[in-house]
């Protein structure tokens, strides 16, 4: 209690409700080749539709790219938490983003912007001026991309009277007085002209003759005086033109405001060419700019902060108008009589990702305090990186189990001699460590890729990973995986090797967990070991992740006791916080008994002097049944059966 002075009553509170808190079992961690998204990042991705938002559908060109997509696809269909992270090849025939560049027509090839962070770092402060537009990830796929920005009234809608020829059967408008109406026109505006006024698209500019996607009976012409009303291409996405901002005309400036519209132009992205795939509305040239709100609204930060498309680096004068850019706030910013648009281009997949990529995204995953994750499918990582990530991130965290699918080669049409898969499987297996802390499976099976229309071999560690997630929701983790029960794999055609029961028995006995279709049965997870080689209760997926609960949890709870004595009281309050515990787990089945031991016997005063304290935890962990033995008895009329059960 706090030192009074005089007489009074001081009152305090003592916290002894501390419990150990639940943990999490079924966040996954996952590293790919995908077509789009940021590089080298952790998104979180709670279902499919999720990951072709974040990450697009995968390309049938590249198999690695639709067979990683996959194997994050199946995992989610059991699962709700995915950190994904995307790696590319980064050196030799790297990825790239699609540019464009107003200023000089010709788009750096080798232009690579992985994320946010690398952006602000190395491009976003004009250090690399590649190209006046980004796209904001690397990738084919941003070949598909078209800017288009509108900077003034006159390049929203103008109207225009001329002296011209309309024809139906070319489509075609020729001028003949005004001729600068030409100059004004560009591909994609939108023309009302005849006498009902109908809307029709630019198709093309040729000197004085604009031909027009589209005619109309009644609406020919010729050499007749005509208004015609020209409009911006995405007119109608935007409420009126851009103007002068309130935040500029109180500065004494004009026309300061712009729309921009991001278009998939070619349908690759939505499968409809020209889909509007976004639209930012009056923001402003000025550096200084302010919304009514007090937001900024300066067109490069505001578009850099909210589009899911593309990067934009400040416009030189010459890219949008007289005035643009970061002129200072006093300037009349004048406006254009044409919108300025803009395709995308030289946007590649480049090579498939290295190992040294992959590392890069598996470190992502390392630190524990930083992201949570329990299960990571290895996809069609191949031995290099299946040894980094056991060794330097599954026991580096001790709280994860990686789940391991053998190479490609070695089941999808080995061609070897008859019982050859066994042999690879086995061979790949002995290439990697013992861990309690890795799971491996026997192949590939064959599924329906929908975004493709194909069908195609994926690896099967992503099912894996996912009936843990199962066994989790409908039992808990220290429940076995495997078996009929809990075991069946989703989206199975067949697989690409079907075990049979002697081959079943080589691969348990390395370690190796098979995947059997059963006629009848469905395919199922027919095994439950760990990649420990020696003879041990870690040797069992139940056991292994019964442990990595226990200590997941109680580490937690354990942090309360930091800092406190290391008295009699303080080892009652930890006791008295995970026995509880404890006993629910064992009510629950995943131990049949415990002890904690946490006294002056393990807390001596060396230990106490070394601002230590120590708690030891035994546990009798409950074990899954592997292998029944059924014995039939034929018994002999007359006999009693308790006079021979316990003799035979």
């Amino acid at each position: 209690m706090a030192f009074q002075v005089s007489p009074g009553v001081n009152v305090s509170e003592i916290d002894l409700t501390t419990v150990v808190p639940s943990v999490s079992t079924t966040a996954g961690g996952f590293v790919g080749n995908f077509r789009w998204g940021p590089v080298e990042q952790r998104v979180l991705v709670t279902d499919g539709d999720r990951l072709v938002e974040n990450f697009r559908t995968p390309s049938n060109d590249h198999a690695n790219n639709a067979a990683d997509f996959m194997v994050a696809e199946n995992f989610l269909s059991y699962a709700n938490q995915l950190q994904t992270i995307r790696v590319v090849n980064d050196s030799g025939s790297k990825a790239v983003n699609a540019v464009m560049d107003n200023d000089s027509g010709a788009a750096n090839t080798t232009l690579l912007v992985k994320n946010d962070t690398d952006y602000d770092e190395n491009f976003g402060g004009g250090q690399t001026r590649a190209g006046t537009f980004y796209a904001k990830y690397p990738g084919e796929l941003g070949n598909s991309l078209k800017v288009s920005v509108c900077a003034g009234e006159n390049a929203y809608e103008s109207k225009h009277s001329v002296n011209a020829t309309c024809t139906t059967a070319t489509a075609t408008l020729t001028i003949h007085s005004n001729p600068n109406l030409a100059n004004t026109i560009i591909v994609g505006d939108k023309l009302l002209l005849g006498p009902d006024k109908q809307e029709r698209k630019v198709s093309a500019v040729s000197g004085n003759t604009i031909t027009l996607s589209t005619n109309s009976t009644g609406n020919t012409f010729t050499n007749s005086a005509e208004i015609v009303t020209r409009r911006w291409e995405f007119f109608n996405e935007f409420d009126g033109a851009p103007k002068t901002s309130l935040y500029a005309n109180n500065a004494g400036a004009t026309a300061d405001e712009l729309h921009v519209a991001v278009v998939d132009e070619d349908g690759d992205i939505t499968g409809t060419p020209g889909t509007v795939l976004e639209t930012f509305a009056k923001v402003s040239k000025a550096k200084d700019a302010k919304t009514a709100q007090g937001g900024n609204n300066f067109y490069k930060d505001v578009i850099n902060s909210q589009s899911q498309w593309l990067y934009w680096n400040e416009h030189t004068a010459a890219a949008v108008g007289s005035s643009a850019g970061n002129k200072a706030l006093s300037t009349s910013f004048g406006s254009t009589t044409q919108p300025v648009t803009a395709s995308f281009v030289s946007g590649a997949d480049g090579d498939t990702a290295t190992n040294a990529n992959f590392i890069k995204g598996y470190n992502l995953l390392r630190d524990k305090d930083v992201v949570d994750v329990s299960l990571i499918p290895a996809g069609t990582a191949n031995q290099t990186r299946v040894l980094h990530l056991i060794n330097e991130i599954a026991e580096v965290r001790k709280d994860c189990i990686i789940c391991v699918s053998p190479e490609r080669a070695d089941v999808v049409n080995n061609a070897g001699f008859d019982g050859a898969e066994v042999e690879d499987i086995v061979a790949f297996r002995n290439t990697l460590p013992s861990s309690s802390f890795a799971v491996m499976d026997s192949g590939y099976k064959l599924q329906f890729d929908r975004h493709n229309d194909v069908n195609r071999f994926v690896p099967l560690n992503g099912d894996t990973a996912g009936i843990m997630v199962r066994t989790d929701n409908v039992r808990d983790a220290w429940y076995s995986p495997g078996g009929f029960n809990r075991g069946n794999v989703k989206n199975v055609i067949k697989l690409a090797f079907n075990p049979r029961k002697a081959e079943r028995d080589v691969l348990y006995q390395a370690g190796v967990n098979p995947v059997v279709a059963f006629p009848g049965q469905g395919t199922v997870l027919f095994g439950d070991k760990t990649m420990l080689a020696q003879p041990s209760a870690f040797d069992r997926i139940n056991v292994r992740r019964l442990f990595i609960v226990l200590e997941k949890a109680i580490e937690r709870a354990a942090q309360t006791t930091l800092f406190e004595f290391n008295d009699e009281l303080t080892r009652i309050q930890f006791q008295n916080i995970v026995e509880p515990f404890l006993r629910d787990v064992q009510g629950r089945r995943g131990i049949t008994d415990f002890k904690v031991v946490c006294d002056e016997s393990n807390n001596t005063p060396e230990v106490i002097d070394r601002n230590e304290f120590v708690g030891d935890i035994f546990v009798k962990p409950n074990r899954s049944i592997n292998f029944i033995q059924l014995n039939f008895v034929a018994v002999r009329s007359g006999v009693e059966f308790n006079e021979i059960v316990g003799s035979v």
